[in-house]
């Protein structure tokens, strides 16, 4: 089995937060990488995250996806957006606005300086 070797060239931030490049989440700082090392700890906001990634998806069918209320589904994508996992949007429907969420983010850099 032979192994590929890959050279990413990635503008590092100087402070401290969470950056968005490209398809990647660049966290620096450790209070930042403990913001996002928590919201990735859930396996149902990583099941969330993989749906998202597919296609933007609104709170009641990320909530059948999950088996949960929209209550809970909207508190776990209210997680993933403050550390910048997902980004909202909103949408006419058919009783007021539908908010859907969608994600462009592959990768995860944690920098621990």
């Amino acid at each position: 089995m032979s192994e590929e070797k890959v050279v990413l060239e990635i503008p590092l931030p100087k402070d401290n937060g969470i950056y968005e490049y490209n398809d990647m989440l660049i966290v620096k700082g450790e209070e930042f990488v403990q913001k996002v090392a928590s919201a990735l700890s859930s396996l149902t906001r990583i099941k969330i995250l993989k749906f998202v990634r597919e296609k933007p998806i609104n709170i009641a069918e990320i909530a059948n996806i999950i088996s949960q209320s929209k209550a809970n589904a909207s508190t776990q994508i209210r997680i993933l957006e403050n550390v910048k996992l997902l980004k909202p949007w909103y949408e006419p429907g058919i009783k007021g606005i539908r908010k859907k969420a969608e994600s462009n983010i592959k990768k995860v850099l944690l920098i621990l300086e």
